[in-house]
């Protein structure tokens, strides 16, 4: 390290070396804070002392492993957890040998904490419990009418059929949205969100979403659409391009008050690439400065709680996959104003 400048103290995690003969010579400052040593306390000691792991089951983890005296033809140990003084750490190492199976020169140990793999425990439980949680009303809901219209199907009148069967459809349709969310989150996480692109014509999208919400029941007069003329030609996900509309559009119909603003402009792009922007506007009671930080992360509800609270988690990896940005900010009228811009993109064969 020391030929590109660089210290072992500069590491962000723990590193540990001992030489040929199973002393410590390198113990840096991640070590130390994860270990709770001083360096000075350690180097020079054989590191089966300095170290002195052990597995989940309480066995010594040097004599099972056994770097000096195993077979020659290991390389080294994966990353797993083990204790280190009752606090699990995240260990991995390395046999450095003259030739391949030669005895080992130098053995090198990382060293990390467990906090980030907690924090992801933690998020995944919690995804869990919500989709859980959100599942079993429409799936309770569908279970009782199906199961009162098998069990006294004769007893009700048309009109009551009906209205059991569209609430149905509905939950149904709750369902479906939720894991379709699911599958986006896996996706996203994995870095396997797909993008098929195809001519996309965002003006004409925008309105589409807008009569969707008119005929809903919203009066038109609370929507105001710009279009400013030329657009790009824009290559997207159809499909994709309407989850991040109609989210942004129901957020600031459920959570907005007063007019909704919907402007499409084209923009440049980061490196002066041309691209289309999209800005959502409403004259709600906007969002809390401390709060902007937060608004696309997993789980976050505005004021008014209810819903998953991933939707704009999920309409940021849309964007950011189509090779976009989305920023949110206060709108002229004092509500939310979330802004998006997509490069032009090119053709899914020619991606």
């Amino acid at each position: 390290m020391a030929e590109f400048g660089l210290d072992a103290d500069d590491l962000p995690d723990g590193l540990v070396v001992a030489d040929s003969t199973g002393r410590v010579i390198c113990f840096n400052a991640a070590a130390a804070r994860i270990c709770g040593t001083e360096p000075s306390d350690v180097l020079g000691r054989p590191i089966q002392s300095a170290l002195p792991l052990q597995d989940l089951d309480g066995h010594r983890w040097w004599q099972l492993t056994d770097p000096y005296g195993g077979l020659a033809t290991r390389s080294g140990q994966p990353e797993r957890g083990l204790l280190l003084e009752g606090r699990e750490v995240l260990v991995s190492a390395r046999y450095v040998r003259t030739h391949p199976t030669g005895p080992v020169h130098r053995l090198v140990v990382g060293l990390r904490g467990t906090e980030a793999r907690r924090r992801s425990e933690r998020s995944d439980a919690e995804l869990i419990a919500t989709v859980a949680h959100e599942l079993r009303s429409p799936l309770t809901s569908v279970k009782g009418f199906t199961a009162t219209l098998l069990a006294k199907w004769e007893r009700f009148t048309d009109d009551q059929k009906r209205l059991m069967l569209e609430t149905v459809d509905a939950d149904a349709n709750r369902v479906t949205r939720l894991i379709t969310e699911l599958l986006d989150i896996s996706r996203i996480d994995s870095g396997r969100l797909e993008v098929r692109r195809q001519p996309v014509d965002m003006a004409a999208a925008v309105r589409r979403h807008v009569q969707a919400h008119t005929a809903a029941g919203e009066p038109p007069d609370r929507f105001v659409t710009r279009i400013v003329e030329p657009l790009p030609e824009l290559w997207a996900d159809p499909d994709k391009i309407d989850q991040v509309l109609g989210n942004l559009l129901e957020n600031a119909v459920r959570h907005g008050d007063g007019t909704v603003t919907i402007e499409v402009a084209p923009a440049p792009h980061r490196h002066h690439d041309e691209g289309t922007a999209v800005t959502v506007s409403d004259e709600g009671p906007g969002i809390p400065e401390e709060s902007m930080s937060r608004v696309f992360t997993r789980f976050w509800r505005g004021s008014k709680r209810g819903g998953t609270g991933l939707g704009l988690y999920i309409v940021k990896g849309i964007v950011e996959a189509h090779g976009g940005d989305i920023t949110v900010s206060r709108a002229p009228g004092g509500g939310a104003q979330f802004r998006f811009t997509l490069p032009v993109g090119a053709p899914a064969f020619m991606a």
